[in-house]
C-alpha cells in the first residue's frame, strides 16, 4: 500500500484506531491498514474498504467481517467505521474505560475484536486522567 493511501487513511482516522479508539501516539507498535471487507472475501484496497486499526484489534479482527451477537446468538455484520455511526453501536461506560455495544453491530464487534482488552482499558484509564482521553 502506497504511503499517500495510508496518511489518507491516518488522517480521516484522527490517528485514532476505529474500533477501540486507541490513539496511535500512545501505542507501543505502529498502527495497521485494516480492510474491513477483507481481501479474502472479494474486498479491495481501495480507501472506502480500510480503516486504522491498532495491531491488537486487527489481529482479532483478522479476515472476519461478521460474527455472533452475544445478546441474541444471532449472526451479526461488524462494525463498519466507513459506513456505521460510531454512536448508533457504541457508548463509553461512565468511567469512559469501556466501550459498550448497544447494538447487535455494537455487541457483536466489541466481542469479536475485544476493544475491552485489559491492556487498552489500563491505557483509557490512564489516558482519561491526564485529560487525553479521546471520547
Amino acid at each position: 500500500m502506497n504511503k499517500f493511501v495510508r496518511q489518507e487513511v491516518k488522517l480521516r482516522a484522527r490517528y485514532l484506531c476505529e474500533y477501540c479508539h486507541c490513539p496511535e501516539y500512545f501505542s507501543p507498535d505502529p498502527f495497521e491498514i485494516d480492510h474491513i471487507f477483507p481481501l479474502a472475501a472479494g474486498g479491495t484496497s481501495q480507501p472506502d474498504n480500510l480503516s486504522l486499526a491498532c495491531s491488537g484489534c486487527n489481529g482479532y479482527k483478522s479476515d472476519y467481517f461478521v460474527a455472533i451477537d452475544p445478546g441474541t446468538g444471532q449472526l451479526s455484520p461488524l462494525y463498519n467505521p466507513r459506513t456505521d455511526d460510531w454512536a448508533e453501536h457504541f457508548r463509553w461506560d461512565a468511567e469512559f474505560t469501556y466501550i459498550i455495544g448497544i447494538s447487535a453491530i455494537g455487541r457483536a464487534t466489541v466481542d469479536k475484536i475485544k476493544v475491552n482488552r485489559e491492556s487498552i482499558v489500563n491505557l483509557r484509564r490512564v489516558l482519561v486522567k491526564v485529560g487525553e482521553h479521546p471520547n
